[in-house]
């Protein structure tokens, strides 16, 4: 070491740290780690200081303007057994944490999870969103994620962070106590469940999630398909009365394009087969013994609302394509 380097060493008076985005923790360079005494040390807003002793967290300085002395350093002192305050530099290490939230950050199933849903029994899901955190306890984050590193940032520990939301996720979803249905309906309500869920997770490391969001919440195709038929047959509701609305429409879209009601044919007909056909098929009953003379035969049914209904039900899979196509043949003969 040159006399230069010497004299510069002995003046470290000024220890601060100006942390670049994303950044968590950084320990200071000293030359030999040794510290001018009564150096001053600032720490910034959202900002801690931390000195270390031969691996041991000693202490910590908040926001503000510090002197390092024995004044300022009861528990490095009682460390090292000084009985008197030192006035040479020492050797020690300087560690700064940022305390700011972090946020903006994604999560996402990797892969679905399996949950036992009281209603629609086992399934899996996927599920999205965004989550901050920030460094609430300085002890042990330091023990669990800084250790011996002179550095760590956001994007260093993220792959843990994520591993802890979705071990959260399964165990909060898993209980199956609210449906999937309610808690999708209401993200905020899910949202809430989660944070809840990954907040001891994250409590191991020191951290804390102020903010913790669902974007998104997708089952497998196969059982969404399943849901929205569902869905649709409640919606139906009366389904002559929607064949009938069906059909209305149907016909309006057929007088405004080319060729007007000529080109409406069966098409225009599909519409106000489900109501009537199988409110029909139901009602039918086995042939009894007159008893007494026939009422007059009713109005024979309109073709084209006969083949509408049919189509409706080809549609629905109640009936075959083949069955369909001979039905419809059959009443356009009538025509």
């Amino acid at each position: 070491m040159g006399l230069r380097d010497f004299i510069s060493k002995q003046f470290v008076d000024v220890i601060e740290w100006e942390e670049e985005p994303g950044e968590l923790a950084e320990k200071i360079d000293f030359a030999d780690n040794e510290i001018q005494n009564g150096a001053q040390l600032t720490v910034r807003e959202t900002q801690a200081a931390v000195v270390i002793d031969e691996g041991v967290l000693a202490d910590m300085y908040g926001p503000g303007l510090h002197t390092l002395d024995t004044s300022s350093m009861p528990i490095l002192t009682n460390l090292r057994n000084w009985d008197k305050a030192f006035k040479s530099p020492f050797k020690t290490d300087v560690y700064f944490f940022s305390q700011k939230e972090q946020v903006n950050l994604k999560w996402g199933t990797a892969q679905p999870v399996t949950i036992r849903d009281p209603e629609l029994g086992p399934i899996r899901l996927r599920a999205f969103g965004t989550y901050s955190f920030r460094i609430k306890d300085i002890a042990p984050f330091y023990a669990a994620l800084v250790g011996t590193l002179d550095r760590v940032t956001v994007g260093s520990i993220e792959p843990q962070l994520r591993a802890a939301i979705m071990t959260a996720l399964a165990t909060g979803l898993g209980s199956g106590d609210v449906p999937f249905i309610d808690l999708a309906a209401s993200q905020q309500k899910l949202s809430e469940a989660l944070k809840e869920a990954v907040g001891p997770a994250f409590e191991q490391y020191g951290l804390e999630v102020p903010t913790f969001f669902v974007e998104s919440v997708s089952l497998p195709e196969a059982v969404q398909k399943h849901l929205d038929k569902k869905s649709s047959m409640r919606v139906l509701g009366d389904l002559d009365q929607y064949a009938k609305f069906q059909a209305a429409e149907a016909i309006e879209k057929a007088a405004e394009q080319e060729g007007g009601m000529a080109g409406l044919g069966a098409g225009a007909g599909a519409g106000m087969a489900i109501g009537q056909t199988m409110a029909g098929a139901l009602a039918q009953q086995p042939a009894a013994a007159p008893a007494a003379p026939a009422a007059p035969a009713a109005p024979a049914a309109d073709p084209f609302e006969q083949i509408e209904k049919l189509h409706k039900l080809h549609e629905m899979g109640a009936i075959s394509k083949e069955e369909f196509e001979a039905k419809k043949a059959d009443l356009l003969s009538q025509v």
